[in-house]
């Protein structure tokens, strides 16, 4: 058994709308159900809050307002000491210059973990704060990585690869009602469905209802719900989109949800058509993780995670006839579906899971920690020497 380390896990935002707060706190809480001393730091009145008290987990309000609050840098300092941190794990900017000013002013110096999830370079500011008192950055996937070393002058030793999990115990298509949705939507059992999370405009919403446009044809009865818009004025914006391309009553603009694996089991393909700035769409693999045929631009981290026509389809970004073409095969195909479904179920089993993130993680604690314990061996030895 691995010994116990006492662990903070820092993030500012507060809604498991966000990828990041759902990596972060399956992280928190994995690690705290293997025994460790772990404790979360976010800002007062999120939900991370409520849920740490629901499981138990220790939780640490800091205003965390911008990168040089140095009063939220001097609590978590202490924080630091009174917790005998080993290791401060970070997943935003503001979380990791909080965390940096804490080290200089903590008599303890932790292991300085940083999580970037997102493919745009460092500027000049964030590459300063990447070559400073840090340990070891935590990238989800090899596009992110490279990243990282070319555009921040991370030595390329301290960047690695960790894959995002997803919880098989939750996104088990066994457990999950997909036609519960279909019957809040109004989405009949003869009608397909197309689905893809988010409604920001690098999240390629807009190609996704073009591609739906040109499959009205040959899918009459084709649904597509974007799912995530965070206002009545984004809902506003799809929908009339939607029927500047004619199909404006053939498409859902749905808002946040709590019910993923439901949502995501109610389709017939899931889609994800980023462009820019993402590492592995979260939502492709947990649609994965139940079952469901994805189709996937071939940008970031995707092509980590999809192998084209064996676990899903990849289409180039920015493409409305090539995500028709792969939605067109998909739903003309019920045999190509259910193997691209069952692999890419296997595909998430064997490397994608929770379980393995966290085997990695503590595996990469573990190994901070004890390479520092043999710098200041090394240093003591040559200090006795002279």
């Amino acid at each position: 058994m691995k010994p116990a380390l006492s662990v903070l896990q820092v993030l500012e935002k507060g809604s498991f709308t966000t990828g990041s707060v759902v990596q972060m706190y399956e992280l928190a809480r994995g690690l705290a159900s293997r025994g460790h001393r772990v404790g979360v730091v976010s800002r007062p009145g999120g939900e991370v809050g409520e849920r740490c008290r629901g499981d138990q987990i220790p939780f640490f309000p800091l205003p965390l307002r911008h990168e040089f609050d140095i009063a939220s840098a001097l609590l978590l300092g202490r924080l630091l000491d009174e917790r005998e941190a080993d290791v401060v794990h970070v997943h935003k900017g503001i979380a990791h210059s909080a965390a940096l000013f804490a080290t200089l002013f903590a008599k303890r110096r932790p292991i300085l973990v940083v999580n970037r999830g997102v493919s745009f370079p460092l500027d000049a500011a964030s590459s300063l704060k990447y070559r400073f008192r840090l340990d070891a950055v935590v990238t989800v996937c090899e596009d992110i990585r490279r990243v990282v070393i070319d555009s921040g002058g991370v030595p390329p030793e301290k960047v690695h690869v960790v894959y995002a999990g997803v919880d098989l115990s939750r996104f088990d298509s066994s457990r999950s009602d997909g036609a519960r949705v279909r019957r809040e939507w109004g989405v009949r059992p003869d009608e397909e469905l197309l689905v893809q999370v988010g409604a920001r405009e690098w999240k390629g919403w807009r190609d996704l209802v073009s591609a739906a446009a040109l499959s009205a044809g040959e899918f009459p009865r084709l649904r597509t719900a974007v799912v995530a818009c965070k206002d009545q004025a984004e809902r506003d914006l799809v929908l009339a989109f939607a029927r500047e391309r004619g199909v404006g009553d053939r498409v859902l603009a749905i808002g946040f949800r709590g019910d993923m694996p439901d949502v995501l089991a109610a389709a017939d393909v899931v889609a994800d058509l980023s462009s820019e700035g993402l590492g592995i769409t979260g939502t492709i693999r947990e649609a994965m993780a139940l079952g469901r045929p994805v189709v996937a631009s071939a940008a970031g981290g995707n092509p980590e995670l999809v192998e084209d026509g064996v676990s899903g389809l990849l289409v180039p970004p920015r493409d409305p006839a090539a995500v028709a073409a792969a939605v067109r095969r998909v739903l003309s195909d019920p045999a190509l579906a259910a193997r691209l479904g069952a692999a890419g179920r296997q595909r998430v089993v064997r490397g994608f899971s929770t379980e393995i993130r966290l085997d990695r993680i503590e595996e990469l604690y573990s190994r901070l920690i004890a390479g520092r314990a043999r710098e200041g061996r090394s240093r003591e030895a040559t200090t006795v020497s002279r």
